[in-house]
């Protein structure tokens, strides 16, 4: 298995509040997560980081590998840190707001599990073919599914940043989890909006599919985003689940 990321500020950005980084649990699991931040001053930042560095640390202390244990583990987790970032924003009148999407898989050595809150994808590219494994918690997702907009249309749309569910919001927070089969030639790609909303799926997953090595791919990724306008923050981790470690 072969890791490799890249966070970019954009075209439009001052912050960079996008955060990614990977864990390994005491069991050996590998759990990459990925948080896309909101919020005036650096409050999307903090709260980005402050997802990403919770989660991590009660993951590298824990020694789970089975499935659904892991899958109850995110969940619960993800509660937590929804309270944690609430009151930190409630506590701090510059934080007050403050948000994150999160986005996470971790890898079994025969199955894979996502977690997320918000519109922060995780992808699946198997046998050259890109599949969505999250579903978006946002408005313009909701209207794809009643059939209002397409999912092309949504990719422009005005209100394709109004989330309908997030890290930091007060009350419970439930994040969905979805499990896959894992083979060794799959590619998992996790990332923030910036790269969504500027590259196509198709054009993901010809870079992705491509021959070049996987730090060429992520930072093919984050050069065609800016090319598009930038206007986000932009992050991408792929995993190869057959590469070499590294």
């Amino acid at each position: 298995m072969e890791i490799r990321f890249q966070s970019d500020v954009g075209q439009r950005r001052m912050i960079n509040q996008d955060y990614t980084d990977v864990f390994e649990n005491q069991a050996g699991i590998i759990l990459a997560i990925l948080a896309d931040g909101m919020g005036g001053h650096s409050a999307g930042e903090v709260a980005s980081q402050m997802v990403v560095k919770a989660l991590g640390a009660s993951w590298q202390e824990n020694q789970l590998s089975e499935a659904t244990a892991i899958e109850n583990w995110m969940k619960e987790q993800i509660e937590e840190v929804n309270t944690q970032v609430y009151t930190a924003g409630q506590a701090n009148p510059e934080y007050q707001g403050m948000g994150t999407t999160v986005v996470m898989v971790a890898l079994l050595p025969e199955e894979m599990i996502f977690a997320n809150v918000g519109d922060s994808r995780g992808y699946l590219l198997r046998e050259s073919l890109l599949h969505q494994v999250t579903e978006d918690h946002s408005l313009v997702n909701a209207l794809v599914q009643s059939g209002e907009i397409t999912k092309e249309m949504a990719r422009t749309h005005p209100r394709r940043n109004v989330l309908l569910r997030t890290i930091g919001m007060p009350g419970p927070v439930r994040a969905d989890t979805f499990r896959h089969r894992r083979r060794p030639d799959d590619y998992i790609i996790l990332c923030s909006d910036g790269l969504t909303n500027m590259v196509t799926e198709r054009a993901i997953a010809q870079i992705v599919d491509s021959r070049n090595t996987l730090s060429e791919k992520v930072n093919r990724l984050v050069q065609q985003a800016n090319a598009a306008g930038g206007t986000d923050n932009i992050t991408v981790l792929i995993i190869e689940c057959g590469g070499e470690d590294q």
